[in-house]
């Protein structure tokens, strides 16, 4: 692990990362900040927590609305998952017994 400090609405933050890890969370931190940047300066927003919720929601909102290069959301990709994982553990579960 090593130590990474990041600067978020004007405020230092010290982070431990793994060395890989790094170069990722510096671009999210520049993300971040340049999001709730916009938010202060709209001017329609006050305070930092307030702030970080608004940005939080946007980026959130983002995220789900994501499509993958086919054009599946995100959202509805991990649905798919979730039910083919349902699908292998009820066609595997029989093999179970044969093999104690």
């Amino acid at each position: 692990m090593e130590s990474l400090e990041l600067s978020i609405l004007g405020r230092s933050y010290r982070l431990a990362c793994k060395p890989e890890e790094r170069a990722d969370l510096i671009n999210c931190a520049s993300y971040l900040d340049e999001k709730m940047e916009a938010i202060r300066a709209s001017g329609k927003v006050l305070g930092a927590d307030r702030i970080a919720v608004i940005a939080a929601l946007q980026i959130t909102q983002e995220l789900m609305a994501a499509k993958n290069s086919d054009g599946i959301s995100i959202v509805e990709l991990r649905r798919r998952l979730r039910d083919l994982n349902a699908l292998t553990d009820d066609m595997l579960a029989p093999q179970e017994k044969l093999f104690p």
